[in-house]
């Protein structure tokens, strides 16, 4: 089985913050697209349900869900959500990746 993935509380606590804002389920979608400057790009978004194939774990009674091939990319990486001087961002630590970027957004395996 791979490595899940985790939720910090922090995030959970902002995605809560969010779902609420816009009245939907506190559900956290987390996908891999091609692009940005190392090769692959974080993409975040809520979600109104999980798909019967994504892989799902909780933190704090919010979901994080991630489909099959964005998980074969991401499996046993943290996500949080960090403020700083330069703003504030879901970040994921994604032990997987050989390179990134400064903007903390994309990825190369």
């Amino acid at each position: 089985m791979p490595d899940p993935l985790i939720l910090t509380p922090s995030a959970a606590k902002r995605v809560e913050a969010i779902a609420q804002r816009q009245s939907k389920p506190a559900i956290l979608r987390l996908s891999v697209e091609g692009g940005g400057c190392s090769g692959f790009q974080y993409k975040f978004d809520l979600s109104d349900a999980a798909e019967a194939d994504d892989s799902v774990s909780e933190t704090d009674g919010v979901k994080l869900v991630v489909d099959p091939v964005s998980f074969d990319l991401v499996a046993g990486s943290t996500v949080d959500f960090v403020e700083s001087l330069g703003g504030a961002a879901f970040r994921v630590e994604n032990p997987q990746a050989a390179a990134g970027c400064g903007c903390g957004s994309s990825f190369g395996i």
